[in-house]
């Protein structure tokens, strides 16, 4: 019984994305305005190649950043039931945290906090 509910579900999935796909092409607003075509930066033309390559540190402290953001958001959860949950969430969280500032430092460590 299981494989046929995993059958059911995944074409009741692919039937409610297409079917919202296809419902969404059937009442949206068509424009066939040539501006719509422009290369469109911050409300402006581009002037240069508008294909640059960016360091990949950028990349790495955007992924640092959204993995810390997502560790606090953990953690938010937690203080609100910080009061019924007791002492084994505690050191779980103390773990949490540890683990947490043990990446971070290697994070530093290696370099990729610096922004050049």
């Amino acid at each position: 019984m299981g494989s046929e509910a995993i059958i059911v579900f995944l074409l009741a999935g692919i039937v409610m994305v297409a079917g919202a796909n296809f419902m969404s092409n059937l009442i949206s607003h068509k424009s066939d305005n040539p501006q719509k075509r422009e290369p469109y930066e911050s409300g402006m033309v581009t002037k240069g190649p508008t294909w640059v390559q960016f360091k990949v540190g950028y990349y790495l402290f955007a992924i640092l950043f959204l993995i810390f953001d997502v560790e606090v958001a953990f953690l938010v959860p937690w203080a609100v039931a910080f009061k019924s949950v007791g002492a084994v969430a505690f050191i779980e969280i103390l773990v949490f945290l540890v683990i947490l500032c043990l990446g971070l430092m290697y994070a530093w460590k290696k370099g990729a906090l610096k922004w050049e």
